[in-house]
């Protein structure tokens, strides 16, 4: 019990380290990504065009320019680091700063589109433009991009190892401005102009080189028919045959709730993507896919399923590609799980007082100087994002992570341990009311499979 409770501690200060030390805010150390805030002082160049931004030719137009003194808001943010530079950052967000870009008196009528934001000091200055393509672009990129809506975002961000970044959309919205919704998913893509590995990495993801829709939804209104959405982006950087493979993947919502996980990948650096290959077919009410490749190129996805649309309940599945994602083994269960999702309330009620210890017989919680401190071992928090609709209601769950190959999944005998003892501890009644907490994630034996918590 002792040992549990050193590497309770030291899993506790590794969480500190990584996410609140390193990531807790100090006077003056934020960095904007987006600098539409002119005229207030230090608020960068505004934004750049990207064309402008490769060629150094001069290029701007309304959209642009009303990004440059907008103040507005952005959210859904991704950021990726250049694995031949570490100083280079690129980022992106739902970007909201051209909304008005027809005037005030017009209303909010302009585009909400896919941020391009660029560090290359690690992160302490950025360069904020948006990726080409957007309604009212007249640059000589514009021609590039196989864009047809009025929007872009829900952004996923993934770097191959020559210099080459992707950006992938989910973009809907008539630009004739009816009710048809599209939901479209298409990926972006920029390069080193001096060519793939070439040493100025500075360079590196700069140049754009034109967008590739993926796939297409219909035209119907207000979200029905098919729409796309819920993506996930991955480039292999393993040097292996695959290596320089795009892999894409999303959620197709059909408007009966029985979405389906759909794949494609790319052989020559998301110029062109395979035909969209339906990764599942016996289970209901799919969504949320993550895309990761391992070091000899082997591709897994994970998702997951809710208990809302039955027969079905809510859990987590995969599936593995050993072919660069031709293929796909049969989809296996990795995890259930209790959701619990966070959601904007209008009266919300208070926080109870949890009185007594989570675990008081094994000594854990003590280590954080309160009973009542939540022990980083025991509970991970779900990821969770606001949004409209009912397709959005969905939070990405916690997940569990393998400790064999990939053949077989289960929890920890700790997790069972600690949930048999809360049982007899509280009783039926207690249970239920502490069911409401996230599983347990326990910790991977060989080289993981990365899961992001987002949305």
């Amino acid at each position: 019990m002792r040992k549990l409770a050193i590497v309770g501690a030291l899993a506790c200060l590794a969480v500190f380290l990584a996410v609140g030390g390193a990531g807790a805010s100090t006077p003056g150390g934020d960095a904007r990504l987006t600098n539409d805030c002119h005229p207030d002082g230090g608020c960068g160049a505004g934004y750049v065009s990207a064309y402008t931004l490769a060629t150094g030719n001069a290029y701007t137009d309304a959209t642009l320019n009303e990004c440059t003194i907008s103040h507005g808001r952005q959210n859904e943010p991704a950021v990726a680091v250049d694995p031949r530079n570490t100083s280079l950052l690129l980022g992106s967000s739902n970007d909201y700063c051209a909304v008005y870009n027809k005037g005030i008196p017009a209303g909010a009528v302009g585009p909400i589109w896919l941020g391009y934001y660029r560090s290359l000091d690690g992160g302490s200055s950025w360069t904020s433009s948006l990726v080409p393509g957007y309604p009212d672009d007249t640059s000589p990129y514009a021609a590039l991009s196989q864009t047809r809506t009025a929007t872009a975002g829900d952004p996923v961000i993934a770097w191959d190892n020559h210099g080459r970044a992707f950006f992938g959309s989910e973009s809907s919205g008539d630009p004739a401005g009816t009710a048809k919704t599209f939901g479209d998913v298409f990926v972006a893509r920029f390069r080193n102009p001096d060519g793939p590995d070439a040493p100025t990495t500075t360079r590196d993801g700069l140049e754009y080189y034109g967008s590739t829709v993926v796939a297409h939804g219909s035209s119907a209104p207000n979200l029905l028919g098919v729409f796309h959405d819920k993506t996930s982006i991955e480039a292999d950087r393993t040097g292996s045959v695959c290596d320089g493979n795009v892999y894409f993947s999303w959620s197709r919502f059909n408007g009966s709730g029985a979405n389906e996980i759909y794949f494609v990948r790319s052989t020559d650096h998301g110029v062109t993507f395979s035909n969209p290959m339906r990764l599942e077919s016996s289970l209901k009410s799919l969504q949320f896919p993550d895309i990761s490749v391992t070091n000899n190129g082997h591709v897994y996805v994970t998702f997951r399923t809710f208990t809302s649309v039955g027969p079905s309940t809510d859990a987590i599945y995969i599936v593995k590609s050993t072919d660069c994602g031709k293929t796909f083994s049969p989809a296996q269960q990795v995890t259930t799980f209790i959701p619990n999702d966070a959601q904007d309330q209008s009266a919300p009620e208070p926080v109870p007082t949890q009185a007594v210890s989570d675990d008081p017989a094994s000594g854990e919680g003590t280590d954080a100087h309160s009973d009542r401190s939540r022990d980083c071992g025991d509970f991970v928090p779900p990821a969770t994002r606001s949004s409209a609709a009912t397709r959005r209601s969905a939070r990405r769950p916690t997940s569990s992570t393998h400790r064999t190959s990939g053949s077989t999944w289960s929890t920890t005998r700790r997790s069972r341990a600690l949930r048999a003892r809360r049982e007899r501890r509280m009783g039926p009644t207690g249970a239920a009311s502490a069911a409401r907490r996230p599983p347990s994630s326990s910790a991977t034996t060989e080289r993981p499979v990365r899961t992001r918590l987002r949305r």
